[in-house]
């Protein structure tokens, strides 16, 4: 079972997290708006593009980068197709992987890269080899990393990822510099790479970029209601909030026995179901699968009926004494909406809540306050992280 005091002691959850990620997550609102000075200064509110890409091209390593192709995908819809790169090679580390454009891409593609690292020579290779066909480079690296300035050689456009406000950088010791590129070195590098708020240090930049080829509607005011709706979800989810009245504390707390089914309905909520289920692996090792409403009922209706749902029936006594039994996991359904129950519209959450009850399921469901789109996007996102880490802080008991 979960320690659920820990939840409701922020000190011992502030010593529990050596990775840093309640920082990461509370401070998401903050790197919107570092990223965004950061693409000021890197020239991308003031592009005026010619027409439309073809193709849009997306590279990078771990959850964060494919979130980010993810999301893209799903806000610019029909407007162009959006295309994630997937990695090969024989570990998943920065030397070892390597990525490849399509055969057909050209002077018409849009190549982004997306990473937290920006040491990987994968990368700077695809850039050079999308150089070489004509295809348009920009990337959201750590600056002063080899990709950035390899980038910049090839004559692309580097922005700057936007780092924690907090010190996540030092000056390297005596004998450290491997090359006069480096002025800092990442403090701690998995915490870096697997933090909340990275995703948003990644994505910013490219909402604004997108945002001046007409693909999607990001304009300033609207990411400054993004870093607004983060930093109100981090208020509500923070440590020092009580479980009883903490979204983030609560859901963490119903799933710590559950593998969740997560079930999503709009189509801004599809990426963050999958994103939850792959932080949750990430950051907790926590199961989980995810699935889109109304396909997901029929997909997962069997694993509802299975060894997961509550056992019970004529073979179970009731009475019998249970403090031996195993800790069986149970199925626990988590019902995402990218809008209120009241926005109107067809709706398959009541077949959902049907299925879920038939089988003795138990659901949690999450919805956003009223807002824009990207505004209610960022809200679902910023809960379900934070939901994410407290699973990951919170120790079983006996453990």
């Amino acid at each position: 079972m979960l320690d659920e005091s820990l939840l409701d002691a922020p000190e011992a959850l502030a010593v529990a997290d050596r990775r840093g990620l309640l920082r990461g997550a509370a401070e998401a609102g903050a790197r919107v708006r570092t990223a965004v000075r950061h693409a000021t200064e890197a020239g991308l509110t003031q592009l005026k593009p010619d027409g439309r890409p073809r193709a849009i091209l997306i590279a990078g390593p771990g959850t964060a980068a494919t979130c980010v192709a993810d999301l893209l995908g799903t806000l610019a819809g029909t407007g162009c197709p959006v295309i994630r790169l997937a990695p090969t090679g024989v570990a998943p580390a920065a030397g070892a992987l390597r990525w490849a454009l399509p055969g057909w891409a050209g002077p018409l593609d849009l190549l982004l890269i997306a990473t937290p690292d920006g040491t990987e020579p994968g990368l700077e290779l695809l850039a050079e080899q999308a150089y070489r066909r004509g295809c348009t480079v920009v990337a959201v690296a750590p600056a002063r990393s080899p990709l950035a300035e390899g980038v910049e050689g090839s004559h692309g456009l580097t922005v700057a990822m936007a780092t924690s406000p907090y010190g996540e950088y030092e000056a390297p010791h005596d004998g450290e510099r491997a090359s006069g590129t480096y002025e800092a070195r990442r403090v701690d590098d998995e915490a870096a790479s697997s933090a909340p708020a990275t995703l948003w240090a990644l994505l910013t930049p490219l909402l604004i970029l997108l945002d001046r080829t007409g693909l999607i509607t990001a304009p300033a005011e609207t990411l400054e209601k993004i870093a607004d709706r983060l930093d109100h979800v981090a208020e509500r989810c923070g440590p020092v909030v009580a479980t009883y009245s903490n979204p983030a504390k609560t859901l963490a707390a119903e799933l710590a026995e559950a593998l969740p089914v997560i079930w999503t309905e709009g189509q801004l909520a599809g990426p963050v179901g999958r994103r939850f289920a792959a932080t949750l692996a990430e950051l907790a090792g926590h199961p989980a699968v995810a699935g889109e409403l109304p396909e997901s009922l029929p997909a997962h209706g069997a694993l509802l009926a299975g060894n997961l749902a509550p056992s019970g029936g004529d073979g179970d006594d009731f009475f019998r004494d249970r403090v031996e039994d195993a800790q069986q996991l149970r199925a626990r359904v988590v019902l995402l909406r990218d809008r209120p129950v009241d926005a109107g519209g067809l709706s398959a959450a009541p077949a959902a809540r049907e299925l879920a009850h038939g089988h003795d399921i138990a659901i949690s469901e999450l919805e956003p306050e009223d807002g824009d789109e990207l505004e209610t996007l960022a809200e679902l996102i910023a809960v379900t992280d934070f939901a994410a880490v407290y699973l990951a802080l919170a120790p079983r008991d006996g453990s």
